[in-house]
């Protein structure tokens, strides 16, 4: 029998609400799936929790350091850009060579 294929994005809600400190079976219940599947992707994908390792941040964390990983891209693509249209100055001294 083949094993049933799920999507990606149902696969990474219910790790997001595991990581968040959710029970295997509210989640379960939740997205519709059967116990052993989200066992079998905590398991395999957040084996931390499996084996009752150290917790991670709470979900308010987890948010906080989401919302500041998409700041620092914002600001790394602007700096990237900003170092792009620097390369095109011509030197402060007036020589005719391009920084590169």
């Amino acid at each position: 029998m083949q094993p049933m294929r799920y999507p990606p994005e149902l696969r990474r809600k219910a790790l997001d609400l595991l990581a968040d400190g959710e029970p295997v079976k509210k989640v379960a219940v939740a997205l519709d799936l059967s116990d052993q599947t989200v066992y079998q992707w905590r398991r395999r994908y957040l084996p931390h929790l499996s084996r009752g390792g150290p917790k991670p941040s709470t979900g308010m964390d987890l948010r906080a350091a989401r919302r500041r990983i998409a700041e620092l891209e914002s600001e790394l693509a602007a700096l990237r850009r900003a170092t792009e249209l620097l390369c095109d100055v011509v030197s402060p001294k007036g020589d005719s060579r391009q920084f590169t």
